[in-house]
Protein backbone atom coordinates (compact mmCIF):
# COMPACT_ATOMS: atom_id res chain seq x y z
CA UNK A 1 0.00 0.00 0.00
CA UNK A 2 1.35 3.39 -0.98
CA UNK A 3 0.81 6.28 1.41
CA UNK A 4 0.34 9.80 0.11
CA UNK A 5 0.11 12.97 2.18
CA UNK A 6 -2.66 15.48 1.46
CA UNK A 7 -3.58 18.71 3.22
CA UNK A 8 -6.98 20.17 4.02
CA UNK A 9 -7.67 23.29 1.92
CA UNK A 10 -10.32 25.95 2.44
CA UNK A 11 -12.63 26.46 -0.54
CA UNK A 12 -15.40 28.92 0.28
CA UNK A 13 -17.05 27.71 3.49
CA UNK A 14 -15.81 24.12 3.01
CA UNK A 15 -12.67 22.20 3.86
CA UNK A 16 -11.42 20.05 0.98
CA UNK A 17 -9.25 16.92 0.88
CA UNK A 18 -7.92 15.98 -2.52
CA UNK A 19 -7.95 12.33 -3.61
CA UNK A 20 -4.76 11.22 -5.36
CA UNK A 21 -5.46 9.58 -8.73
CA UNK A 22 -3.47 6.52 -7.61
CA UNK A 23 -6.08 5.60 -4.99
CA UNK A 24 -9.28 6.83 -6.62
CA UNK A 25 -11.64 3.87 -7.17
CA UNK A 26 -12.81 3.36 -10.76
CA UNK A 27 -16.35 4.51 -11.61
CA UNK A 28 -17.05 5.94 -8.14
CA UNK A 29 -17.99 9.60 -7.78
CA UNK A 30 -19.96 9.68 -4.52
CA UNK A 31 -18.89 8.72 -1.00
CA UNK A 32 -20.30 8.56 2.50
CA UNK A 33 -17.97 10.18 5.02
CA UNK A 34 -17.74 9.90 8.78
CA UNK A 35 -15.32 10.66 11.60
CA UNK A 36 -13.59 7.50 12.77
CA UNK A 37 -11.53 6.81 15.87
CA UNK A 38 -8.48 8.93 16.71
CA UNK A 39 -9.29 11.71 14.23
CA UNK A 40 -9.58 9.41 11.19
CA UNK A 41 -11.72 10.58 8.30
CA UNK A 42 -13.30 7.59 6.56
CA UNK A 43 -14.72 7.73 3.03
CA UNK A 44 -16.83 4.80 1.80
CA UNK A 45 -17.94 4.56 -1.86
CA UNK A 46 -21.69 4.66 -2.39
CA UNK A 47 -22.75 1.79 -4.60
CA UNK A 48 -26.06 1.59 -6.42
CA UNK A 49 -28.64 -0.67 -4.78
CA UNK A 50 -29.70 -3.14 -7.51
CA UNK A 51 -33.14 -3.51 -5.86
CA UNK A 52 -33.83 0.17 -6.65
CA UNK A 53 -33.15 -0.39 -10.38
CA UNK A 54 -36.60 -0.93 -11.94
CA UNK A 55 -35.10 -1.92 -15.30
CA UNK A 56 -32.94 -4.64 -13.73
CA UNK A 57 -35.73 -5.88 -11.46
CA UNK A 58 -38.05 -6.28 -14.46
CA UNK A 59 -35.61 -8.80 -15.97
CA UNK A 60 -35.42 -11.02 -12.88
CA UNK A 61 -37.67 -13.92 -11.92
CA UNK A 62 -37.89 -13.64 -8.14
CA UNK A 63 -40.51 -16.36 -7.59
CA UNK A 64 -39.45 -18.83 -4.93
CA UNK A 65 -39.62 -22.48 -5.87
CA UNK A 66 -39.96 -25.17 -3.26
CA UNK A 67 -36.58 -26.16 -1.87
CA UNK A 68 -37.59 -29.82 -1.65
CA UNK A 69 -39.63 -30.01 -4.86
CA UNK A 70 -39.59 -33.53 -6.27
CA UNK A 71 -38.51 -35.12 -2.98
CA UNK A 72 -41.04 -37.66 -1.76
CA UNK A 73 -42.11 -38.23 1.81
CA UNK A 74 -39.50 -40.19 3.71
CA UNK A 75 -40.84 -41.40 7.02
CA UNK A 76 -42.82 -40.18 9.98
CA UNK A 77 -43.71 -36.83 8.43
CA UNK A 78 -46.74 -38.40 6.73
CA UNK A 79 -50.07 -37.16 7.99
CA UNK A 80 -52.56 -40.02 8.10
Amino acid sequence: MTMTSVKIRKVGNSSVLTVPQSILPANVTEFLVYAGEDGKIVYTPIKNNPFNDAELMATLDLKQTEEFEGVGEVGLERNE
